[in-house]
């Protein structure tokens, strides 16, 4: 039997709860992954996401970081889309609102914009692209998309970002009320991961 290698890997976020997240999965998948963080590249120089969808996001940011590195680079760009709110906040999840909000500004300000609007059209969606590369060139893509509703208010404290206010009807809580790992089955990311680990070993 081929021994599997080791495989480094740098996930190109400064989002410390996408990169445990992805670290969980890799390790509760079985994979023999060194993951590691943006620190272990030594160009640090900001990279501009300018692209309108997630996939153009995650692909613009594996492309440049593997640039400056020899390991695999995986980047993510993933967020809440809102039916009501016409897909906000979309690609611009993380900055929802300006620079000025954190994470419970960002949802209350949703909660905000959805004052008023019934239940049965509180319809949104995470949706998550990982994006895999090496010196430069993209590898593969993988996408992963979780259905749910958003509440009227936030409710659990497990999980980050929009976890809270983001409803799972076939769990019946909000993916902030979810243990890790029942949220790694279910969830958006996890979705991805999981088509992450099947790929792996083509890249080792």
């Amino acid at each position: 039997m081929r021994r599997r290698r080791r495989v480094a890997l740098i996930v190109a976020t400064e989002n410390e709860g996408k990169r445990r997240e992805i670290a969980l999965a890799l390790a509760l998948a079985g994979t023999d992954t060194d993951v590691r963080g943006l620190d272990a590249i030594g160009n640090q120089t900001p990279v501009a996401e300018t692209g309108a969808t997630f996939a153009e996001n995650a692909r613009i940011k594996a492309r440049a970081w593997s640039s400056r590195t020899d390991a695999l680079v995986l980047a993510d760009d993933s967020g809440l889309e809102v039916d009501a709110l016409h897909g906000d906040p979309g690609v611009r999840s993380a900055r929802y609102g300006g620079p000025e909000l954190n994470d419970e500004g960002r949802m209350n300000l949703v909660l905000e914009r959805l004052t008023g609007i019934p239940e049965d059209e509180r319809t949104a969606r995470f949706r998550c692209v990982l994006a895999l590369a090496r010196d430069g060139k993209i590898l593969e893509t993988f996408e992963g998309v979780v259905e749910g509703k958003i509440t009227t208010e936030p409710r659990g404290t497990n999980g980050f970002g929009y976890d809270p206010i983001f409803f799972h009807p076939p769990s019946g809580c909000t993916t902030a009320e979810l243990t890790t790992e029942e949220k790694q089955r279910i969830s958006h990311r996890g979705q991805a991961l999981a088509r992450l680990v099947a790929a792996l070993d083509r890249y080792a």
